[in-house]
């Protein structure tokens, strides 16, 4: 449904010019929802807004369902009105003097194509849609947060265009609503079977919602994968960072372990882990360990590390351990029945394929 092929695009900060997006290329399939993730200035609205048409690039090539909406090499820039995509705003962008249903309506008004005898059959379908059946002619300014989401949401979907584009749509809204609109945001495109791009810098809302997440950093893609695959294999120290925590443990590496595992030595003692793309004997890498996947143990095993506790955080449904084995920090997350007090000396084990090594200087260890 999308491709988009070394996607370039500066800006003029002064005298210096700033690159937004540097030779970005990805593929959507139809019918499936495609988040990128990255933190401010990473390059993924602009990339959003480029895909709409409301940005025009200065190289690459976007394609929409087979057609060619941007080249820089044929000279190609179709305009916004005419690629078909919808698209939901951080600010949802709502018209406060007009009501719920002349919200929703006021995109069939602009594109004469569409019946008029059919607009108000359309308009309640819209809104039934999203749950805003009923609320027709309240004013939009009397609507909740959520509310205003799904209003924009109806309002973008309306046309039933081919691309749903959403530019941080929850960032607006307190913690539990977020939450609450996250499923309801992902049931609806399953029903609707509609293909979305999705831009955030909120780690969960990409591994709770996508089918695919590319990850970018500084104007480039680092990796992209299921949501599953970016968690569990980061392929660069920085996505193992920015998704989630993580702990990164000084290695070198010792000899393979069978498929992508192989033995590694630390300060804190052996240890097996995935490395991916493989490595050299002798090489160094950074050891990424999850604080879900520390076990901590209170009788020494095979392999273990000793540990001293330093805190411990009570959280509910789970206690958050910050501990010291040697020089090197850590921190795990454990089940609140494990007891141990600060000052305590404990024993780690880990889940060797859930322990992935990267390069120290933060690429790929291949």
């Amino acid at each position: 449904m999308v491709k988009v092929t070394d996607l370039l695009k500066r800006f003029q900060d002064g005298r210096a010019a700033v690159t937004a997006c540097d030779g970005i290329s990805f593929e959507v399939p139809a019918g499936r929802f495609f988040t990128l993730l990255g933190p401010s200035g990473c390059g993924k609205t602009t990339t959003l807004r480029s895909i709409a048409g409301l940005e025009r690039p200065d190289g690459g090539q976007i394609e929409l369902d087979g057609a060619v909406v941007y080249s820089s090499r044929r000279g190609i820039f179709v305009p916004p009105n005419r690629r078909d995509v919808g698209m939901v705003f951080q600010s949802y962008a709502i018209w406060p003097h007009m009501t719920v249903f002349e919200n929703v309506a006021f995109p069939l008004r602009v594109n004469r194509a569409h019946p008029r005898s059919q607009l108000a059959d359309r308009v309640r379908q819209a809104l039934a849609t999203v749950r805003l059946d009923g609320l027709e002619q309240r004013p939009a300014t009397r609507l909740s947060g959520g509310q205003q989401q799904r209003l924009a949401l109806a309002r973008a979907l309306i046309r039933e265009p081919k691309l749903l584009l959403l530019d941080e749509p929850m960032s607006n809204l307190d913690a539990k609503l977020r939450e609450q609109m996250r499923l309801e945001l992902r049931a609806l495109q399953r029903q609707l079977g509609i293909t979305t791009i999705y831009v955030t810098h909120d780690q969960v809302e990409a591994l709770a919602m996508s089918n695919l997440v590319a990850v970018l950093h500084e104007g480039r893609i680092v990796q992209i994968g299921p949501p599953r695959e970016i968690y569990e294999r980061p392929a660069t120290r920085f996505v193992s960072d920015f998704i989630g925590s993580t702990n990164f443990v000084p290695a070198r590496v010792v000899s393979p372990a069978g498929g992508d595992l192989f033995h590694v030595l630390t300060s804190c003692g052996p240890l097996v882990c995935a490395i991916p793309d493989g490595a050299a004997v002798g090489r160094e890498v950074a050891v990424s360990i999850r604080p879900e996947d520390v076990s901590i143990h209170t009788q020494p095993s095979d392999d273990a590390w000793e540990a001293t506790v330093e805190q411990v955080i009570f959280l509910g449904e789970s206690m958050d351990c910050r501990l010291s084995s040697g020089q090197v920090p850590l921190r795990a997350r454990v089940h609140p029945s494990v007891r141990v007090r600060r000052g305590d000396r404990v024993f780690l084990t880990f889940h060797p394929e859930r322990c992935t090594a990267v390069r120290p200087d933060g690429g790929v260890p291949a």
